[in-house]
């Protein structure tokens, strides 16, 4: 198996170590084209997420992900990403974060939710989907954002293998910082033996737009 190929897989297989979301007050802007093409007609809404290494604003796209929409922006409600970090960085995979927070402690979820990543949306670049355990209804409030075409990543079927990961949303400003988080520098870090950002990356805030 290729080098680069056994890396993605076994990045694929660290995102289904853990998942934790938080969540924003009420944000709208105007929408974009999911990574399906379909263009929805209404106003979604945008959380901002405050880091340490800049700021970013996501679009969230709650008719085709009404749960998970609903899920983590009652995390952003109740602070939940305050205080995280991004505690998995894999340059030519994703980024992780909202499950942890600088201290290494894993925060406490509610329980996990449904997946929805038969919803046609897509694991591209600047997309961000959520993170889960092995079982496909297992995503509580971690979560990723894509920085490359993950196309392994989606749905192709009801099966414990086939399932994929659930896009709900997309980097609509800002796609710089994640850049620059993609390319920071990774090795040892709390339970990780690699891949953890050598200098830490809080979340400081995620907030709804308003």
């Amino acid at each position: 198996m290729p080098i680069l190929r056994r890396r993605l897989l076994q990045g694929a297989a660290a995102l289904l170590a853990a998942a934790t979301l938080a969540l924003p007050a009420i944000a709208v802007g105007q929408s974009t084209a999911p990574a399906t093409g379909k263009i929805a007609h209404h106003l979604n809404p945008r959380v901002k997420f405050v880091t340490t290494d800049g700021d970013f604003v996501v679009e969230l796209y709650p008719d085709q992900a009404p749960r998970t929409v609903a899920n983590f922006l009652q995390y952003v409600r109740d602070k939940q990403y305050d205080g995280t970090i991004f505690h998995r960085v894999i340059k030519t995979f994703m980024i992780q974060g909202g499950g942890y927070d600088i201290h290494y402690q894993e925060k406490p979820t509610r329980a996990p939710i449904k997946n929805e990543a038969d919803n046609g949306l897509k694991n591209t670049p600047y997309t961000i989907a959520m993170a889960r355990k092995p079982g496909p209804d297992s995503a509580t409030a971690q979560f990723f954002i894509n920085v490359a075409d993950n196309g392994f990543l989606n749905y192709t079927a009801p099966t414990p293998q086939g399932w994929g990961y659930a896009v709900f949303g997309k980097v609509v400003d800002g796609q710089s910082v994640v850049d620059k988080i993609r390319d920071t520098p990774t090795g040892p870090g709390g339970p990780f033996p690699s891949d953890a950002p050598q200098t830490p990356i809080v979340i400081q805030s995620v907030t709804l737009l308003k």
